[in-house]
C-alpha cells in the first residue's frame, strides 16, 4: 500500500468503509492552538482524534517519545484501530503530525496505514464535506506486532557516528539549527548536529501546497545527499516529529535500502546528555 492518499480517493475509500480517518493535529514549537477545539470545529466526516502526546511514553523527560507495547495497544484499540481496518491520518495544519502518527502505527506493526497529502487543506481545496461535533471513537481490537527495525535509539546513532554502523544521518531541522546558528526552541539544548549528519529540512521535500515534490525531485534530491539502494538511512529531527516527514519521502518513492530508521529522541536527546559528540556548521 503506497504511504500516501490523495483527498479524492480517500473520499472514494470512505465510501467503500473499512476504513479509520484520524485527526493527529498538535501544536509544534512556535505554533498556538487548541488541536482539539479545532477538530470540534470542523473535521472529515466520522474522523476520530490521535493524540500524539497520549500515543507517547508518559515516563520519559523527552517530547512525545514511543510508548510502551501494551500502552500502544489499549490506546489504540480504544481509538477502534483494528488491524482489519486501513487507517488514514491527517493534518489540521501541514503534514508532519500525521506522519509521526503513520510511522508509530507502523512501528507497532499495522500496515495498512496512509497519510492525507496535502492535509486538510487538500480536502477543503478539493470541495469535500466537513462536520463538526465531537470524537466520537467506536473502539475495536488492535494487536501489536511492532517492527523495532524502524526505530533507532542513541546506542544506534552512536554507533553510525563512530563508524561501528553503517547508515546516513538525514536532519530534518532547519539549516541554521542544523549548522548551529540558530538556537533549538527547548531550552537549554544547544544548536549543531551530529558528526556525519547531513541536513534535510523536511520543508524543502513539499511544493508551495504543502504536498511532497514529484517522485523524481524526491529522488534527486536524495541522491544528492548520498542515498543510494543501498544506503541505511536514518532519520532525525527535534524531536521525533519532523524526521518521519523524511522517513515518509523515502518510503513513498522506494528510496534506501529497506525501511528507514527514526531516531526517536532525536536532537532533545542527543543534545542533552552528557559527552554527545556536536559539531557546527555545514
Amino acid at each position: 500500500m503506497h504511504p500516501l492518499i490523495s483527498a479524492s480517493d480517500l473520499a472514494q475509500a470512505i465510501q467503500q468503509g473499512d476504513i479509520l480517518v484520524l485527526d493527529a493535529s498538535m501544536a509544534l514549537p512556535g505554533q498556538a492552538f487548541d488541536p482539539q477545539q479545532r477538530f470540534a470545529n470542523a473535521h472529515i466526516a466520522g474522523a476520530v482524534r490521535f493524540d500524539i502526546d497520549t500515543f507517547s511514553d508518559p515516563d520519559s523527560p523527552l517530547p512525545h517519545t514511543i510508548p510502551g507495547q501494551a500502552r500502544f495497544a489499549r490506546l489504540a484499540t480504544e481509538r477502534g484501530m483494528a488491524n482489519t481496518k486501513r487507517i488514514v491520518f491527517y493534518d489540521q495544519d501541514g503534514m508532519a503530525c500525521a506522519a509521526r502518527a503513520w510511522w508509530l502505527t507502523r512501528l507497532f506493526g499495522h500496515e495498512r496505514v496512509q497519510v492525507l497529502e496535502g492535509g486538510l487543506a487538500a480536502w477543503k481545496s478539493a470541495g469535500l464535506p466537513l462536520e463538526s461535533g465531537p470524537d466520537l471513537a467506536a473502539p475495536a481490537p488492535f494487536v501489536s506486532r511492532p517492527r523495532y527495525d524502524r526505530l533507532h535509539g542513541m546506542g544506534d546513532v552512536l554507533d553510525i557516528v563512530h563508524g561501528r554502523l553503517p547508515g546516513l544521518i538525514l536532519d530534518a531541522r532547519s539549516r541554521g539549527r542544523f549548522e548551529g546558528r540558530d538556537p533549538e526552541p527547548r531550552a537549554g539544548i544547544e544548536s549543531g548536529h551530529m558528526p556525519g549528519a547531513r541536513s534535510l529540512p523536511y520543508t524543502e521535500l513539499l511544493d508551495d501546497n504543502g504536498r511532497f515534490l514529484p517522485a523524481a525531485a524526491l529522488k534527486e534530491k536524495f541522491a544528492g545527499l548520498g542515498v543510494t539502494d543501498t544506503t541505511a538511512v536514518t532519520c532525525s529531527c527535534g524531536s521525533g516529529m519532523t524526521a518521519c516527514m523524511i522517513a515518509l519521502a523515502l518510503v513513498s518513492i522506494g528510496a534506501g535500502a529497506g525501511e528507514p530508521a527514526v531516531y526517536d529522541g532525536s536532537w532533545a536527546e542527543w543534545a542533552s546528555t552528557p559527552d554527545s559528540p556536536i559539531v557546527c556548521g555545514a
